[in-house]
């Protein structure tokens, strides 16, 4: 098992939680194509990921070199609004350069097995990704990794079924893969995230606990930590 190398950082506000992950990521994208002439980020959902995702649409970057993949999907028709990819595309990749051969939708709308076994080889291709993006759920869940649900800890790729959130069946990239990363940086934002922060950091088996990295950042604002 890998050390746990996380690093808090507490910030004001959510606007602020946004501001350094879209500053991280710029960083991130311009070591990581001047090292090895491409940069590979993992997406994540939610409101305060997709503040960071506006960010990003106005930024000057080489979007060339950008190589998109996605933390999980739900098991939605195409082009459905509660989608990931959909928000995601709303919000970012539809406004900026990145070729669309680069960006690697998972393709739930086939169902959690079927999706998963094509993602697991796109993502097999992809390792190691230089930055991952997660949230945490009030629950301590990241991704579609709900608390007691067991997976195979060696897929690369999990069909998920019996979601405590809707819709019931979704696709994650697993643990393991989204550890097998340069970065991670999870945002955190809002009070209803308070007591899974505390749970976490007195070291409780909380799926977010379970990205392990070399190389892990936290960013919260106020209202997600109060110490």
């Amino acid at each position: 098992m890998k050390p746990d190398n996380t690093q808090w950082h507490t910030l004001a506000t959510a606007d602020d939680v946004a501001l350094a992950a879209y500053q991280r990521i710029l960083d991130a994208a311009l070591s990581a194509i001047a090292e090895r002439g491409q940069f590979k980020l993992v997406l994540a959902g939610g409101t305060t990921p997709e503040k960071v995702y506006r960010l990003l649409a106005q930024a000057d970057a080489d979007w060339s070199k950008w190589f998109i993949y996605y933390g999980d999907e739900r098991c939605l028709p195409a082009g459905h609004a509660e989608r990931n990819s959909v928000m995601a595309g709303q919000a970012f990749l539809d406004k900026v350069g990145i070729p669309k051969t680069q960006v690697f939708a998972i393709s739930a709308e086939l169902g959690p097995d079927q999706a998963a076994i094509q993602y697991r080889q796109v993502v097999k291709d992809a390792l190691p990704f230089d930055l991952v993006l997660l949230g945490m759920g009030e629950d301590g869940h990241t991704a579609s990794l709900f608390p007691g649900h067991q997976h195979n800890s060696d897929e690369l790729v999990h069909a998920v079924y019996n979601s405590p959130k809707p819709p019931p069946e979704r696709v994650s990239i697993s643990a393991k893969a989204l550890g097998d990363a340069r970065q991670v940086i999870f945002l955190i934002t809002g009070a209803n995230k308070q007591e899974a922060v505390k749970l976490w950091r007195s070291g409780q088996d909380l799926p977010v606990a379970n990205i392990l990295s070399n190389n892990v950042d936290v960013y919260m604002d106020r209202d997600a930590y109060q110490g």
